[in-house]
């Protein structure tokens, strides 16, 4: 793959350095170089998880929360597993790029992911929308009330060779009932949304206070795909008004209309070269000041 234009480069370094606000949109594609698996296709996916290759089950197939009554051990193998990498990986140096960009301006994150990256990198709780919820949080499997808990301390049991999770498993503290993590899988009717509703409500004033105030928001959609369109239809729509996005994605990196740039890069090779080009100098803070920073903050099947 060829290297983008420097031009390219040089132009989205311009619009980072020219805003007033920067919203971070993020997909899958943020986490490959963090190490997480991309589950792109069948065929991605098992080669993350070869077990699941023997019972020719695809990623959309697992995620489904259907198995959490008819077979919860092969469910919590599986989100088991996943709950457990996502808790060892270590975000990538790209991650603190957009760290300190977002220490000199208003920012925030609207997110299809799962992982909890974003927060394990030093973004505020309050900052970050996880529009398909976050599976470092669980919910009762019986509908126990509205309650939502943080599995903070739960640990699963994982035969990894069969994939399937050994007892007990993760339960709900109030009724003993078996729990499962706050994520919106495929088909799930049974997701409570109430965490990430709020989430989006701030995440909404925070957008409308920065409208009425004028200010210049840029915004960088980053390893964020057509698949499942939800990242990116909010990154175009929230930055329809000035134009200013800029795509980074190795495989879908078009943009269509408006000031838009397209780098096909990789998240941590972009996020470096960007650096270089706004951070020389400092990290500059944005043309305008005074700005006030409203508070910080919608959802379709699981993307990781």
């Amino acid at each position: 793959m060829s290297s983008p234009d420097e031009a390219e480069l040089v132009r989205a370094a311009e619009l980072i350095a020219g805003a007033d606000a920067l919203l971070f949109c993020a997909g899958a594609g943020i986490g490959v170089d963090s190490g997480l698996p991309d589950f792109r296709g069948a065929e991605g996916f098992w080669r993350a998880y070869p077990p699941y290759r023997r019972l020719g089950l695809a990623f959309e197939e697992l995620a489904d929360p259907a198995h959490f009554a008819a077979d919860p051990d092969l469910a919590w193998g599986f989100y088991g597993h996943r709950m457990a990498l996502y808790r060892a990986t270590t975000p990538h140096a790209g991650f603190g790029v957009l760290r300190r960009w977002a220490a000199s301006r208003p920012a925030r994150v609207f997110t299809s992911n799962v992982d909890g990256q974003f927060q394990r990198a030093g973004f505020a709780e309050d900052t970050v929308l996880e529009c398909h919820g976050s599976i470092h949080h669980l919910q009762c499997l019986a509908g126990h009330g509205e309650r939502i808990w943080p599995a903070d301390g739960v640990t699963v049991d994982i035969d990894e060779a069969s994939m399937r999770a050994r007892p007990p498993l993760p339960g709900c503290p109030d009724c003993g009932a078996l729990a499962r993590p706050n994520i919106l899988m495929f088909g799930d009717l049974d997701w409570l949304p109430a965490r990430t509703e709020e989430q989006a409500r701030r995440h909404t004033r925070w957008l409308r206070g920065l409208r009425a105030d004028g200010a210049r928001l840029v915004v960088l959609e980053i390893g964020a795909g057509t698949a499942v369109p939800t990242v990116r239809r909010h990154a175009e729509l929230a930055a329809a008004s000035s134009g200013a996005l800029i795509r980074i994605n190795t495989r879908e990196p078009a943009v269509r209309h408006g000031r838009g740039v397209a780098l096909a890069l990789p998240a941590a090779e972009a996020l470096r070269r960007l650096s270089e080009l706004v951070e020389p100098a400092g990290v500059p803070a944005g043309r305008r000041t005074g700005h006030p920073t409203p508070p910080a903050g919608s959802a379709g099947g699981e993307v990781v």
